[in-house]
């Protein structure tokens, strides 16, 4: 006599698939510079973060002096601390604790998920991108690729120690479905897109 289980698994085995399917054609995604920063543009902007075209740093400086942030603000990159100080070394913890902007650059970015991965090489501290209220990214526009599957090709063999996937600002509705921003980490996220 046999379970449930075994009934179960015995309709499973006599449903399987005839025959083997072919993966599907990745070349089918986006290749073009163009439709990649469309998409890209599109998706991240559709998750809650703001997207940015800027031609150089400069471009950028002029925006954050246009629309200023109320406090501290900290980069990682060397061009822009005229406007920011130097993210501090992680010898700290609480270093960052009253950080409003933090201002980092991306490896790359990733069109299907509108996703930027950054490593620790790229902010100093692993804390900087999440403990800040507001978290800018810059990344040059050549540096999309279409979906995860060339992402994670793009990161074969390569030791980056500590990254991650960033893909807008901190988010979450798990309590009654109801989209909160901010929840666990940055409020908002900006891409500054730069052309090279």
């Amino acid at each position: 006599m046999s379970n449930s289980r075994d009934q179960i698994l015995a309709k499973v085995r006599a449903n399987q698939p005839q025959d083997e399917r072919p993966l599907p054609d990745l070349g089918l995604f986006p290749a073009r510079t163009t439709e990649l920063l469309d998409q890209f543009m599109t998706i991240l902007t559709l998750i809650g973060g703001k997207v940015q075209r800027v031609s150089n740093y400069a471009a950028i400086e002029t925006h954050l002096r246009e629309h200023p942030y109320p406090g501290r603000m900290v980069t990682s990159i060397p061009a822009l601390f005229s406007i920011a100080e130097p993210i501090p070394a992680p010898s700290d913890p609480h270093a960052l604790a009253n950080v409003e902007l933090a201002i980092i650059s991306g490896e790359f970015g990733v069109a299907e998920n509108g996703a930027i991965w950054v490593t620790e090489a790229n902010f100093g501290q692993r804390v900087a991108p999440f403990i800040c209220q507001h978290l800018a990214v810059v990344l040059p526009v050549d540096q999309l690729c279409p979906n995860m599957h060339q992402a994670y090709q793009r990161l074969q063999g390569k030791d980056y120690g500590f990254g991650v996937f960033i893909a807008g600002p901190s988010k979450t509705a798990d309590i009654e479905q109801s989209l909160v921003l901010g929840a666990h980490g940055a409020r908002t996220m900006t891409a500054f897109l730069m052309d090279n």
